[in-house]
């Protein structure tokens, strides 16, 4: 259970996750050692899962962004769990959401600027266990990005 103090430390987590333990006690109204605790604590109950740096499209090489509907032949579970399995050894894969709708799953798929989206989908998606449709969406600009 989370109370008004938790919530508030996982806010200011979410905005800066840099924060330091003076600076995040400063802002929750906690002395540095406490919000270190606290946030310790956090973590051991399974609320934080990480922290790790955000980059930015220059600093991942301007990649090519599509979004990737995949419909699968059926919704056995030994066919989502092959696919599942596959789907989280492929690099350019950074996202993996099952779906409700038409689509089975969404991808988040980034390209490098020297390989192509075509590479991707003829040699790694299409042959995924299950796949039966591929549907791409290139993503034009990207408006809002929150962690």
């Amino acid at each position: 259970m989370l109370d008004a103090l938790d919530r508030k430390i996982l806010s200011q987590l979410v905005a800066n996750s840099d924060l330091t333990s003076a600076e995040l006690g400063e802002k929750v109204g906690l002395s540095a050692s406490a919000a270190h605790r606290r946030v310790g604590q956090l973590r051991d109950r399974g609320l934080i899962a990480g922290f790790r740096a955000v980059l930015s499209q220059e600093a991942r090489g301007n990649p090519s962004v599509v979004m990737v509907n995949v419909t699968l032949r059926d919704q056995r579970q030994e066919t989502m769990a092959a696919f599942e399995a596959e789907i989280r050894d492929i690099p350019e894969v950074h996202d993996c959401f099952l779906m409700s709708g038409e689509a089975d799953y969404m991808l988040h798929v980034e390209v490098k600027r020297d390989d192509s989206f075509e590479r991707i989908h003829r040699e790694t998606l299409s042959r995924l266990p299950g796949v039966t449709r591929l549907a791409s969406h290139f993503v034009i600009r990207e408006v809002i990005r929150r962690p």
